[in-house]
């Protein structure tokens, strides 16, 4: 450690206490660690690299924190926007001439300070020199959003990355050409999740970033909690209250997650959004995987065409065990990382503890019936059960029954044999259609459930509907409302909608 170079930075810091006009601030450390670190910045919004124009910090806590915030600001003040994104701990730490080990957690709190201040501007004040062959890669800090931004370096030449170490793809013509930068968003946050089972928490960020550096990549983080929580989380917690079980996933891809995405490579001059998402795109259309079992049309159905149309999956035609071995061959951390199974904002939180804490949805308990209207038993809230659910209603001996009708405003629940769940037909509301109704051949109604034969009644043209109604080929066990339609025809997504 340069005692030298350290000193300088606590002693005269730079620009400590100043805010530029017009900047934009990320914010890292608080009460828990007693060190906070903010960090100010204003892009040249004329400048065609987005160069960073003034920026200032301010520190509370340990020198170290004073220190390695004079270093950030040091370091991107007159660089380039992309050059700003690939600074992390090791340059802030080697700024100061080396830091031990105790005194390394202020220059990861710069870093995430400096992020989120970069994220922010860029967001907003970024203008970046179009390039016709830069990609925006979504990073999530997994295995597979770490193999499509492999790929994508690479030409999404699988083979060439899996023979190539992570240094070899690291130092390709990227480093010097910005051709494919890196993004995260840090979607909610909440004291009561498992940080590092999320894919969008603080920790998931930094995981992301650590990546993207090794790999020689500008590294964005962008803060989309507000957004989050008004377009997904609230809807989805109204609609429980409802007595439906939506799915938040498809309206997070459809109507915030990745229009944010999009809109920033608009900023930073890329042509292109890669994602690690299994699905493929042809003649305008959303395509399922080659891997049927990891398949995530249905997820992305709601996609706009536009947006499709600017959309890369580098994934879609590879199998699961394929990602990890070429995670593995390029020596990735993250090749044998398990999958996330929960929904991104629960991550180690069950349902009902989320419903009762953010949606003020505790037990509500009230009668289960039969089907002649005989009370059976208690439920603890009309949100707590889902169409079809069998388990878990208190209910046991005798004939299996499974769910087949609730009542939000009577709070009742009314329950049956299996045979009373299965039909011919069903309404899909909010309908949009790609193409002429009459080519739908299949739907899907969950998301790891399987395509069902089935035809649209009557002529639907291409567009919007407020209803249509599905016939199937075969009896079906009836779904829950509230759950998305995926309709296909043959492999390619052609309309979705919302079961009624």
């Amino acid at each position: 450690m340069s005692v030298e170079a350290f000193s300088t930075h606590l002693q005269r810091p730079l620009l400590r206490g100043h805010t530029p006009d017009g900047a934009y601030t990320g914010a890292a450390g608080g009460a828990s660690c007693g060190d906070l670190i903010r960090i100010s910045l204003r892009l040249d919004p004329t400048s065609s690299d987005g160069r960073v124009a003034d920026a200032g910090f301010d520190a509370g806590g340990c020198g170290a924190a004073i220190a390695a915030g004079s270093a950030a600001v040091s370091l991107v003040l007159d660089r380039p926007l992309l050059h700003a994104a690939r600074l992390g701990p090791d340059e802030i730490a080697a700024e100061l001439g080396g830091l031990s080990q105790a005194k390394r957690h202020a220059a990861e709190l710069a870093a995430d300070a400096l992020a989120r201040a970069l994220g922010a501007a860029a967001r907003e004040q970024a203008q970046l020199q179009p390039s016709s062959s830069r990609t925006l890669v979504a990073m999530s800090g997994g295995v597979d959003s770490a193999v499509a931004a492999l790929l994508v370096v690479a030409g999404e030449d699988a083979p060439a990355v899996a023979h190539a170490d992570v240094e070899a793809v690291a130092g390709s013509p990227n480093r010097d050409g910005d051709e494919t930068v890196a993004v995260t968003l840090e979607l909610w946050a909440d004291p009561e999740n498992d940080g590092d089972r999320s894919c969008c928490s603080a920790q998931a960020v930094r995981s992301a970033r650590e990546l993207a550096h090794r790999l020689g990549l500008p590294h964005f983080s962008i803060d989309l909690r507000e957004e989050f929580r008004a377009g997904v989380v609230t809807p989805w917690l109204a609609e429980h209250a409802a007595g439906l079980t939506p799915n938040p996933c498809v309206r997070c891809n459809g109507e915030v997650r990745l229009d944010a995405m999009l809109d920033l490579a608009e900023r930073l001059g890329a042509q292109a959004l890669a994602t690690g998402h299994y699905a493929r795109v042809q003649d305008g259309l959303l395509r399922t995987a080659a891997d049927e079992n990891k398949d995530q049309s249905y997820a992305l159905a709601a996609l706009a065409p536009d947006s499709l149309a600017r959309m890369r999956f580098p994934l879609g035609a590879l199998t699961k065990p394929q990602v990890r071995e070429l995670a593995e061959l390029a020596g990735l951390a993250v090749a044998k990382r398990p999958d996330s199974q929960d929904l991104c904002f629960l991550a180690g939180t069950s349902h009902g503890a989320f419903l009762a804490r953010h949606g003020e949805l505790g037990e509500r308990p009230g009668e289960i019936l039969d089907g002649e209207g005989c009370v059976l038993g208690q439920h603890r809230g009309v949100h707590t059960v889902t169409i079809g659910q069998r388990h878990g209603l208190g209910i046991g001996g005798g004939q299996p029954l499974y769910v087949i009708a609730t009542d939000a405003r009577a709070n009742t629940i009314t329950v049956g044999p299996r045979e009373r769940l299965r039909t011919l037909s069903f309404g899909v509301r909010d309908v949009t259609l790609h193409r002429d109704g009459g080519c739908v051949d299949a739907v899907k109604v969950r998301y790891r459930g399987r395509r069902v034969p089935c035809r649209i009644d009557g002529w639907a043209h291409a567009g919007a509907h407020a209803r249509v109604d599905l016939l199937t080929a075969d009896p079906q066990e009836r779904t829950a409302p509230g759950q998305m339609a995926c309709l296909y025809a043959g492999d390619s997504v052609v309309g979705y909608g919302t079961i009624a």
